[in-house]
């Protein structure tokens, strides 16, 4: 991948996912730039049918519009009680611009309709996962990394904490009878889907650098 002078693009307008990119890029000393830094970019309409589609697109999309290597990262929840949904839909399954409280109350309302004549006292509605696709393209020779990670949950009717952002106060992870809101970014960091999926891609540039230095 060609030098940047210390910057990292990231193609995304989520300043959560902002804010934990900062996060694991500032020990390797990288700047992180976002689409807030490019506004005359048009937003990428995020057609694929996977994470991983949909990540690769933007990277290309915004990569070669610039002229520098991109990151880009597509994301969502898959909750098995809805056969997957919302899936890619994650970010507007309340509709378009949806902000993160309509899409919650959505995901609860179709969740609780499913459950109604069962237990009510139970607070765990579904076992689910968070996916992360990673994509990172370098228009200078058209090379492409990629990545995926996933962390598995629950889905609670008793949202909780203030921390993270989009589905973060519903998703109980068991281990730390915590939801994903509750936990500190460095613990967040370390379990999540983004988290996983950045150590991986990581690991495979390494790999590869070493490789063109060999």
């Amino acid at each position: 991948m060609s030098e940047t002078g210390g910057i990292l693009i990231v193609a995304t307008k989520n300043k959560g996912k902002v804010r934990e990119f900062e996060h694991a890029f500032a020990p390797l000393g990288l700047t992180v730039k976002s689409m807030f830094d490019y506004p005359a970019l048009p937003d990428v309409v995020e057609d694929g049918q996977t994470f991983a589609e949909n990540a690769l697109k933007k990277a290309k999309t915004v990569g070669d519009a610039l002229g520098f290597p991109v990151l880009a990262d597509d994301s969502g929840l898959c909750v098995d009680a809805l056969d997957g949904r919302p899936g890619v839909y994650s970010a507007r399954y309340a509709g378009e611009g949806a902000e993160d409280g309509d899409n919650n109350l959505k995901l609860l309302s179709e969740l609780e309709r499913l459950k109604q004549g069962e237990d009510t006292d139970q607070p765990l509605l579904s076992t689910a996962r968070f996916v992360c696709a990673l994509s990172l393209y370098d228009p200078a020779d058209g090379r492409e990394l990629t990545a995926e990670g996933t962390v598995e949950g629950w889905i609670t009717s008793e949202p909780a904490g203030g921390g993270g952002f989009g589905y973060d106060p519903l998703f109980y992870l068991p281990e730390f009878e915590k939801t994903m809101a509750e936990l500190t970014l460095e613990e967040k960091q370390a379990i999540s889907h983004r988290g996983k999926a950045l150590r991986l891609l990581t690991a495979k540039l390494a790999e590869a650098q070493q490789r063109g230095r060999e």
